[in-house]
Order: structure tokens, then sequence, then C-alpha cells
């Protein structure tokens, strides 16, 4: 049977859910993502994701797949359902292609994407600010930047990443392979950018509490290797703040046509 195959690229802010994954309460971003495809369709609506995120964690492009049967102009797949979401999530594009609901070489929101790129954003003053409160994380030590760009040279390359996987997590490899860390400061704003073809549970927020450390010089930047190598989560740093986790692009390969992202796609203008 072919099918329409609906791709789209969703924006939100998640302060207030539960992340993205569907809960009995129904307060997440894939239940009112969903509940608005179905007022607009007037069918039940089930979606593919091309990344969990948690509660409190934002999304600039996370990437979700649906199956149906209806035939829509791209705009309206954007204009409509944006017409039953809340102001803090939004359809940014479509696209549609047709598949075999049996063809396991279709595109899926997940299985296709070979990258995954989080950006944390971290401000970094003695006196918190209001204006970055659930944008950013918060920390009011001084942080020493090369120290942390030491560090986060040894996450470089395919490794063990048990070290700072939640205990929760379900992936069944703890093997990622990280192809880039960078860390730059822009005024009290340190924007922390990781892509690698996949994150484990709390991994990003696991990394910058980490990072922290060796920033504020409680331990040398060779730590974060010595780490990997006990995989023993007890030994790094605590679980940092989801405030400023932001999913920011998924790769894919361009057979696919989808919208491609300029740059890194920081959010609030941010540009280095």
């Amino acid at each position: 049977m072919t099918l329409n195959r609906i791709i789209l690229g969703v924006e939100y802010q998640g302060t207030g859910y539960q992340g993205w994954q569907t809960q009995p309460g129904g307060n997440t971003v894939q239940d009112t993502l969903e509940l608005a495809l179905a007022k607009f369709v007037r069918a039940e609506v089930h979606t593919m994701c091309a990344g969990r995120t948690d509660a409190g964690v934002h999304a600039i492009e996370q990437v979700v797949h649906f199956d149906t049967v209806l035939q829509r102009e791209l705009y309206s797949w954007v204009n409509g359902v944006n017409a039953f979401l809340p102001p803090n999530i939004a359809v940014r594009w479509a696209r549609q292609i047709s598949v075999d609901a049996q063809d396991q070489s279709a595109f899926h929101a997940r299985f296709s994407a070979f990258s995954r790129t989080y950006h944390y954003l971290l401000y970094n003053a003695n006196i918190r600010s209001p204006l970055w409160a659930d944008k950013a994380g918060w920390f009011f030590r001084p942080l020493h930047l090369e120290l942390m760009q030491q560090g986060a040279e040894y996450l470089v390359g395919e490794h063990d990443f048990t070290v700072f996987r939640a205990a929760g997590c379900q992936a069944k490899s703890p093997f990622k392979h990280m192809y880039e860390v960078k860390i730059r400061r822009q005024d009290d704003l340190i924007v922390f950018t990781l892509r690698a073809n996949a994150f484990l549970h709390h991994m990003v927020r696991n990394i910058v509490g980490s990072l922290i450390f060796v920033g504020m010089q409680k331990r040398d930047p060779v730590w974060i290797q010595e780490l990997m190598e006990t995989r023993d989560r007890s030994l790094a740093a605590p679980t940092f703040m989801p405030d400023g986790l932001y999913l920011a692009k998924i790769g894919y390969d361009e057979k696919w046509d989808l919208p491609s992202v300029n740059g890194e796609n920081l959010p609030y203008g941010l540009h280095f």
C-alpha cells in the first residue's frame, strides 16, 4: 500500500513540558503536536521523531514523520497544523514523499539520520539573569575557556560514553561517535556545540557538567579521558540543568531533499 509520508521540521520551547515522548498525562511535545495534527486531519496521528528530548529541553530543529492517505499542499501542513499549536511549538517546514508501508529503505526520521547536533547555552556570570531564565543554564564561578576546550578534545572520536550515561538510558550500546565539540564564548554566554551520530540519555548535560569542573580548575583537562576509561558514572560531575540544551540540527542524506540549515542553527541570533 502506497502512503504519503509527511516530514515536518518542528521548533519548540521545552519549558513546562515533560519532554518529547508521549506520557499518560499528555503534557509532552509529542502529545501536543499529535493533538494538533489530529484536529487538522480529523484522524488519529502517530509521529516518529529524530531524537527524544527531556523535560525542559528545547529544539530548534526536531524532525518528525508520519504516514497518511491524505493529500495536502505543503504550506497547509505548516500553516494548518500551526493553527492548532500553542505559541511555544511551531512547524517550520514540511516535505512529502510517497512510500510503501513495507519498504525498509524509505525515509525514517530516526533511522535515516546520520548525525545530531546539540547546543548548550550557559550564562556564566556571578549574578543570574532573569532574561536567560529557562533559556540558558547558569554557573556563577569564572570558567577557563581554554581548559574546557582542551578537555573537550578527548571526547572526539568513537568512545564508550558510559560515564556520561543516565541510569535509565535504553540505548543498546554506550559506544557513540563524537564528530566534534566546540566551546565558544560571547560576552557572558558560553556555547557548547556537540555533534555525534547519536547521544545517550543525559549525555550532553553530563558532559557539560564535567567540562565545567575542568573550567573551574577543579580537574585537569585529561580528567575527561580518565573518566571515560573508568566507565563509572558516579565519578563524573552531576547532571547539569536542562534549561540551556537545544536540539539544533539533524543530519540526513541529500537525496531526501530536506530543507538545509545554514550554519550551525544557533538560537537567538547568536553567531561566531
